[in-house]
């Protein structure tokens, strides 16, 4: 039996729903931010438009968070 690899696509007759499509999380130098984890910090780099990571200042250290950003919020 072959192993299916690929993402399924929804007919546009299909009485199921398609999933969801998640907005991106845009970042710019200077955005204030605040990270579950480390708290309120500063973006001070971003990396191939964001698509690739983040580099956020949180005042006593600096992290590089690369995506999903699903703890990192603009204020």
């Amino acid at each position: 039996m072959k192993e299916f690899r690929g993402a399924r696509r929804p007919l546009p007759n299909s009485p199921f729903k398609a999933p969801p499509q998640v907005p991106r999380k845009h970042f710019a130098v200077g955005d204030r931010v605040t990270h579950d984890r480390y708290g309120l910090g500063r973006v001070v780099g971003v990396e191939g438009d964001g698509d690739i990571a983040v580099l956020v200042d949180f005042g006593s250290q600096q992290a590089r968070i690369s995506p999903p950003y699903s703890a990192l919020f603009v204020l």
